[in-house]
C-alpha cells in the first residue's frame, strides 16, 4: 500500500517500486484525483527520475485498475462509477467475510491479542482521523494475514489498491468512526471465540455499513 510521500515533495530520484508508492500515495491523498492526467515526462521531472521507472508504475496501476490508459491521450486516474462501486463492495464483503470466518479459526492468540490490544487504542485516537485511517488499514491487514490463505490475502490487498479511488471523494470525511471501532471489536470477540459463523456476520455488516455510508457521501 502507499507509503504516505506525494509527489509535490520532490525530487529524491526514488525506485521504481517508490515511484508506484508515491504515485498511488497521492492518489489516496486527493493530489491526484479521479479524472486527473498523468503524463509521463511531468511524473518523471516531478519524481527527478527518467521515464522507465514511472512508465513501469503506471503500468502496475493500470494492471491493478487504478488507472487507464486511453489510446492516444495517455493515462488518467480512474472513476469509480456506480456499476463499479456496487461491484467492489459486492466483492469487497465476501473477501472481508471469507477472511474473518479463516482468522476465527487459524488466528494465534497472539495475533489476537495484538489485534484487541489496537481497537482499545483506537478508541482513544477518535480526534486524529489521519492516524486512524492507517491504523484502520493495519487493523484489517492483519485481520487477512491471520486467514492464513495466500489467495485470499493477495485478492483482498488488490481490492484495497482500488479501493483508493474511493477515499480521494471522501477526503473531508475519511475517519474511522467510534460506530467502525466498535464493528472492529465485535469482530475479534467473534475470532477470540472461535466462531467463524459470528466473524462472518460481523465483517459483511462492517462491509455493508461502510458502502451506505460511501453511497450517502458520493454524487455518481
Amino acid at each position: 500500500m502507499a507509503s504516505g510521500r506525494r509527489i509535490s515533495e520532490g525530487k529524491t530520484k526514488p525506485s521504481g517500486a517508490s515511484a508506484y508508492d508515491i504515485i498511488l500515495a497521492s492518489i489516496e491523498e486527493g493530489e491526484l484525483r479521479p479524472g486527473s492526467w498523468l503524463r509521463e515526462a511531468d511524473l518523471a521531472a516531478r519524481l527527478g527520475l527518467s521515464r522507465t521507472p514511472v512508465r513501469e508504475a503506471l503500468k502496475q496501476l493500470e494492471a491493478e485498475g487504478v488507472i487507464e490508459h486511453r489510446p492516444h491521450q495517455g493515462s488518467v486516474v480512474a472513476q469509480l462509477d456506480y456499476g463499479a462501486t456496487v461491484e467492489l463492495y459486492f466483492l469487497r464483503e465476501i473477501l472481508e467475510g471469507a477472511a474473518a470466518r479463516l482468522a476465527a479459526i487459524h488466528a494465534t492468540d497472539t495475533e489476537i491479542e495484538i489485534l484487541r490490544q489496537m481497537v482499545e487504542e483506537d478508541r482513544n485516537l477518535l480526534d486524529q482521523p489521519e492516524e486512524l485511517t492507517r491504523r484502520n488499514k493495519l487493523f484489517h491487514q492483519r485481520v487477512y494475514r491471520a486467514s492464513r490463505n495466500r489467495f485470499l490475502i493477495r485478492a483482498l490487498d488488490n481490492m484495497r489498491t482500488t479501493m483508493v479511488l474511493g477515499t480521494t471523494l471522501e477526503r473531508g470525511a475519511r475517519t474511522t468512526t467510534a460506530t467502525a471501532i466498535e464493528d472492529h471489536g465485535n469482530l475479534i470477540d467473534a475470532i477470540a471465540s472461535r466462531n467463524p459463523d459470528a466473524a462472518e456476520e460481523v465483517a459483511r455488516s462492517h462491509v455493508r455499513g461502510a458502502f451506505k455510508v460511501r453511497l450517502a457521501r458520493q454524487a455518481f
